[in-house]
């Protein structure tokens, strides 16, 4: 009887979770990143690289994601990341640099996230932070979404949405507070994790690409209206073993989403929408390398694709940036970083900012590199 008890019950959460998870929202249309501006037609020309500025006595560093800022902000773009002792470690919080348009070099970093003041505002514990997404709302307010653990380990986690809570550029003075966590399952609201940056909307909203890791694995796509309200969600796959989904326009509303691969063996998983996210199907997998890594991706404007993915069978030890015209053939366009076996270049982030290309990744887990890209007119 108990058992019979337990399933019944099992079986309600477990549908009530489904039923949440089909949601269908209206759908949407994406914005260029370049709307409004000239892209070049030609190949990528590097102008730019280094490391971003490391918080004092901070060894460790990982998962970064950039946030471009509007022409009128003193900064081009944010980088995110977490940065303790290192991974799960208690001392872990959120970091923050900003590339200052005018000396063109990044600032000091700064802690901007604290686990301990995470959990008072939550009112439960935190024992680890890490992933931080960056983005910006229709009144120029900075949300960062953070996963963040209690008991148990990444598989348990909640996403944590936090909104900026100071007004102004001062980065010096720039802090968050909690707005909740995100109600994503009835299944005692765990088990999602954020990593890729979100793809904006024509209304000012965005759709923010996460994914579900107890046991099996699958993306999915939240949607938020301008001012950060969280509106639904749609699952992105039907299959079992893609995570970390990144979203790569093809027209304002066909998008596809770019997967890491569990599977030792696995690709770049692809499903698509061809209705503003309403709706999405599996598409056969890319032919590019895909070591149970996390990829980045964006289109700069139409038939201009990037992909910041690990190109080696087997390990993190090469970082490559491809592009395409159509989501579907794939060539190489700049070899980002390679090293030995033992190395790791890896979670990259891309952003558009400045007339250019932006890319970080995580160095050897003990710091944030950057590099940048501009458009060379194509010789006539």
């Amino acid at each position: 009887m108990r058992l019979a008890i337990g399933l019944l019950v099992f079986a309600t959460l477990t549908g009530l979770d489904a039923g949440r998870r089909a949601e269908v929202n209206p759908a949407a249309q994406a914005v260029w990143p370049t709307a409004g501006k000239m892209v070049v037609d030609g190949p990528l020309t590097p102008t730019g690289r280094g490391h971003v500025p490391m918080p004092t006595n901070t060894p460790a560093a990982h998962a970064s994601s950039l946030l471009a800022m509007p022409a009128s902000h003193p900064s081009a773009l944010l980088a995110f990341w977490f940065a303790g002792t290192r991974e799960s470690a208690a001392d872990v919080q959120i970091a923050a640099s900003q590339f200052d348009r005018t000396t063109q070099q990044w600032s000091a970093a700064r802690f901007v996230v604290n686990r301990q003041v995470m959990g008072d505002q939550l009112d439960f514990g935190v024992r680890r932070l890490g992933n931080p997404v960056a983005w910006l709302d229709s009144q120029g307010k900075i949300h960062l979404f953070v996963v963040a653990t209690g008991l148990g380990g990444w598989a348990a986690a909640r996403i944590v949405h936090l909104r900026q809570s100071n007004e102004g550029q001062d980065f010096s003075a720039m802090s968050f507070d909690v707005v909740r966590a995100l109600p994503l399952s009835w299944l005692w609201n765990t088990s999602f994790l954020v990593r890729s940056a979100p793809l904006p909307l024509a209304d000012g909203g965005m759709v923010l690409p996460v994914h579900f890791e107890l046991g099996i694995k699958y993306p999915v796509a939240l949607r938020f209206d301008a001012g950060g309200e969280f509106k639904g969600m749609v699952r992105i796959s039907s299959r079992k073993h893609l995570l970390q989904p990144t979203l790569v326009m093809v027209s304002e509303s066909r998008w596809l989403a770019l997967m890491r691969d569990q599977r030792p063996e696995g690709k770049v998983g692809v499903a698509q929408t061809t209705n503003g996210g309403k709706n999405w199907v599996d598409l056969p997998d890319l032919a590019l390398h895909n070591p149970d890594a996390s990829v980045a991706g964006l289109a700069s404007a139409p038939g201009r694709m990037f992909l910041a993915h690990n190109s080696s069978p087997h390990s993190r030890s090469a970082l490559d940036l491809s592009s395409s015209m159509d989501g579907r053939a794939w060539v190489l366009a700049q070899s980002l970083a390679h090293g030995s076996a033992a190395d790791e270049y890896s979670y990259p982030a891309l952003a558009w900012a400045d007339d250019s290309l932006w890319v970080s990744y995580t160095d050897q887990r003990r710091s944030i590199a950057w590099q940048r890209f501009s458009f060379s007119p194509t010789a006539r």
